[in-house]
C-alpha cells in the first residue's frame, strides 16, 4: 500500500528544481512553448502557485512511500480551490517512479488521494496530462477518471 508523506523543504528544494525543468519540456515537446522562453515560463507558474514552498496555501506536496519498505516511489502535488462553489482538486504532479511503474503504486496513490480529497469535503478531482502520456491516460481511464476537454493540434499542414 501506499502512503502520503508531506515533502520536506529540504524534498521540496529538490523538486521544484527538477519539476520546473520537466514542465517546462514537456511543453516544449506539445509545441506550447519555445525552448528559448521555457524555464522562465515554468518558473513563473510554480512561483505563483507556490509562493512559499510547502508551506503555500491550499497546496499538498506528497513524497509517496511504500507502507511496507518505506522506499519512496513517486510523488504527488495536488492544490484545493476553495473559492469554487463546492471545492474541488486539481494535480498539477503525478509520477510513479520509473523502475517502481507496473506494480500498482498509481492505482493506489490515487485512492489514497480520493480518501484525502473526501477528507477536505471535495468530491471533484481533475488533471491535466499530455496527449503522448498515453500510459497515464489508460491509469486515468481506469480508475474512472473521464475526459473533459481535448484540445488537438496538427503541426503538418501539407497533407489532409
Amino acid at each position: 500500500m501506499v502512503r502520503f508523506v508531506p515533502m520536506t523543504e529540504n524534498e521540496f528544494q529538490a523538486y521544484r528544481k527538477n519539476a520546473i525543468e520537466e514542465y517546462a519540456q514537456d511543453h516544449v515537446r506539445a509545441g506550447n512553448w519555445h525552448p528559448a522562453e521555457a524555464l522562465e515560463k515554468a518558473e513563473k507558474e510554480f512561483q505563483h502557485l507556490l509562493p512559499d514552498g510547502v508551506a503555500s496555501k491550499n497546496q499538498y506536496l506528497y513524497a509517496l512511500v511504500d507502507a511496507q519498505t518505506g522506499a519512496k516511489v513517486g510523488r504527488i502535488w495536488f492544490s484545493v480551490n476553495d473559492k469554487a462553489p463546492q471545492p474541488t482538486a486539481f494535480i498539477y504532479d503525478f509520477l510513479i517512479d520509473e523502475h517502481c511503474r507496473r506494480r500498482g503504486y498509481g492505482r493506489q496513490a490515487l485512492g489514497v488521494l480520493e480518501e484525502k480529497a473526501r477528507e477536505l469535503g471535495i468530491d471533484t478531482v481533475s488533471l491535466h496530462v499530455f496527449g503522448r502520456n498515453q500510459a497515464a491516460i489508460a491509469l486515468y481511464q481506469k480508475v474512472g477518471y473521464e475526459i473533459t476537454n481535448l484540445v488537438m493540434t496538427k503541426k503538418s499542414l501539407g497533407s489532409v
